[in-house]
């Protein structure tokens, strides 16, 4: 039985018995006295005298990988190597993703360890040898957890986060560690230490923040599931941008112990992951009762929730979902239609979907962050818990120059709250307690199960260009309800569009079970181009093609060279014959397809997308950035180089002309 085949071509097979179903059939093989298939994934196989190809990690799920090293098609160590060679291609080279800040020099003797662990029958859980990334705001006993700030390079904790330490319990490698806005304090990804992160989906864009290094490299299969922290919008935005399911769990379900706050009333903990399941594999290993986290008191006594046994194909049946009119206001329309497009499949696989209106809800959320009046108070006392700490305070990051100058006046603004019992905090903080009543009065007054609205209303920002706009992130953030992120679809530039769902408090379970079922309705992520699958360990090289288009008096010869990582076309032509001089142009031109045209981009048209020459020109070079349309019209043979003179047009297809 293939077991890859099964978990990941039947998604919709409870996921109730996704790791049991791997057990059983490990147990099955080694019943039936079967012999062990060798350690090395591109090892003879047993069956058939087949070598089996080596294991590709690009898009693996927790079950994916899983499944390989049960069957002993790769070990957890050949994995690690795995995703170190994609970060070796992407990280720095290629795309230059910038997501990482640190690797864990440990990984590969963790992965030996868990390995061995395995060869003797014991399997801790399905985070058993599964490499994770972490934001690199959360402790870890074994490296320097800086928070992303040069100030907080060498800083290091004596001892694992709460969650790290749960993480580590269930047989997670923690690979590498993420940048991040520093501080947490932004949602653009830049800091001091780590520098600008990029979107994995357009390398020249923000990836979201404060989590994007985790989001970029999730997207970019840096590993199988990463950890953010969501102050405002921190998991949800990089989640939004690349493409992921990204849960911001209600306040108390995961505990903050070990985390460097930002805000302590808004601060939570959380995964990013490719597919849902994987995402409730992970909040299962991080959920439960801290003694050091007073918020998750209220887990001392409850059942523990079950993600992924709650996951049901069926859940969006009867489910009642509100369409948040507020937060469609100001939306960029190709977003706002993807996302109406996404509770359309949500009702016509059941769901009963109502429009809420609330003409209040500007003047109810206004003013209702209390991320500023806290930061200042939780750095201080965070760093109070750091041995020989090489800062105690924002003042002394500030005043040393110790962070990214972009943050500065934002720094400095914050060092002037007077106190953490100020009266401004303590009707900021009624205000939080009124719109979450309102919200939840909405819910039950309606009947809802959860309420729908873009992640983001605008599309992610050029690197350094402007401040990005567009967040919905205060409505979960400052209600203190839990909201999760799912990708509906992409826009005409290939940009990823999300759709979000906010619940009652501790419905979490419930949200995740939804995004399971919308998951099964159709695929809507698309692997990002620029960090395709390696090819003997490295990234794919550049393509190149070579074009001759001929009229009766003039020949253009264009040579091409398209690099997928870098989504670049470069080209040199010339232009030549007798009547060269009757050439009025040579162009690129993009036929769209005959088949998923837009209102923005309608089938069966062709458009010039550059000029390479213009009248009077013999030769010329450059290089070209392409859209993702365009990416698509090379690879599909729909991108072509026209030859303009003044008696024909010649149009030649650059895909046909590619170059051995």
């Amino acid at each position: 039985m293939n077991v890859r085949l099964l978990t990941s071509r039947f998604p919709c097979a409870r996921a109730t018995h996704v790791f049991g179903l791997l057990l059983a059939v490990n147990a099955a093989a080694t019943a039936q006295s079967k012999p062990a298939l060798p350690k090395t994934a591109t090892a003879r196989a047993t069956t058939h005298g087949a070598i089996p190809a080596p294991f590709d990690v690009t898009e693996a799920s927790v079950t994916d990988v899983q499944a390989a090293m049960i069957s002993g098609r790769v070990t957890s160590l050949q994995l690690v190597n795995a995703y170190l060679a994609r970060i070796a291609a992407y990280d720095h080279a290629g795309p230059a993703l910038n997501a990482l800040i640190r690797i864990n020099p440990n990984a590969r003797r963790d992965a030996a360890q868990l390995d061995a662990e395995r060869k003797q029958g014991s399997i801790r859980g399905p985070l058993h040898g599964v490499p994770i990334i972490i934001k690199d705001n959360y402790n870890t006993g074994d490296m320097p957890t800086s928070a992303g700030s040069l100030a907080l390079a060498n800083s290091q904790p004596g001892q694992d986060a709460f969650v790290i330490k749960k993480l580590r319990d269930a047989g997670a490698i923690v690979l590498a560690k993420s940048n991040l806005h520093e501080l947490a304090a932004g949602i653009t990804s830049i800091s001091s230490l780590g520098g600008q992160t990029r979107n994995a989906y357009d390398p020249t864009r923000c990836p979201g923040g404060s989590s994007g290094g985790t989001g970029a490299a999730i997207a970019a299969s840096f590993a199988t599931i990463g950890w953010g922290s969501d102050t405002c919008g921190s998991i949800r935005i990089p989640s939004a941008f690349g493409s992921l399911f990204g849960l911001r769990p209600t306040i108390g379900m995961i505990s903050r112990t070990g985390i460097v706050p930002l805000s302590h009333t808004q601060d939570t903990g959380g995964p990013l992951a490719r597919t849902v399941t994987d995402l409730a594999i992970a909040l299962d290993a991080s959920v439960g009762y801290d003694a050091a986290d007073e918020t998750t008191r209220a887990q001392q006594t409850a059942s523990p929730p079950n993600f992924t046994a709650s996951l049901n194909k069926d859940a969006l049946r009867g489910a009642r979902i509100g369409v948040f009119k507020p937060l469609f206001v100001d939306t960029d329309a190709e977003i706002a239609d993807t996302v109406r497009a996404a509770i359309a499949t949500m009702k016509s696989h059941g769901a009963i979907v109502v429009d809420v209106p609330m003409p209040e809800y500007d003047t109810l959320v206004a003013n209702t962050s209390v991320i500023n009046m806290e930061t200042k108070f939780d750095i201080a006392n965070y760093l109070k818990t750091i041995p020989n700490a090489p800062v105690h305070s924002l003042k002394e990051i500030v005043d040393r120059g110790l962070m990214d100058k972009a943050l500065e006046a934002r720094f400095r603004a914050i060092d002037t709250m007077p106190s953490l019992d100020s009266d401004a905090r303590k009707k900021t903080l009624a205000r939080q307690a009124a719109l979450r009543a309102r919200m939840q009065f909405v819910m039950d007054s309606m009947q809802l199960d959860a309420i729908a609205y873009p992640t983001m209303r605008q599309k992610p920002v050029m690197v350094g260009a402007e401040p990005q706009t567009g967040s919905t992130c205060n409505l979960g953030a400052q209600s203190g309800l839990p909201s999760i992120a799912m990708p509906a679809g992409f826009m005409t530039e290939g940009l990823p569009v999300s759709i979000e769902l906010l619940g009652k408090a501790f419905t979490d379970v419930k949200l995740v079970s939804y995004a399971y079922a919308y998951e099964q309705t159709g695929a809507r992520r698309i692997p990002p181009s620029a960090t395709p699958a390696l090819v003997r360990g490295v990234a794919p090289a550049a393509v190149p093609y070579r074009v001759v288009a001929s009229t009766k008096h003039a020949s253009a010869t264009v040579s091409l060279s398209y690099d997928v990582t870098r989504n670049e076309l470069k080209w040199s032509a010339l232009v030549s014959g007798a009547h060269a001089d009757s050439t009025r142009a040579v162009v690129l031109r993009r036929t769209n397809a005959a088949s998923g045209g837009t209102l923005y981009s309608p089938n069966n048209t062709t458009r010039v997308v550059a000029r390479l020459l213009g009248p009077g020109m013999r030769t010329g070079s450059g290089t070209l950035t392409l859209s993702a349309p365009e990416r698509s019209a090379l690879l599909d043979g729909r991108l072509s180089v026209a030859l303009v003179s003044s008696d024909s047009t010649v149009e030649v297809t650059i895909a046909s002309q590619k170059q051995k």
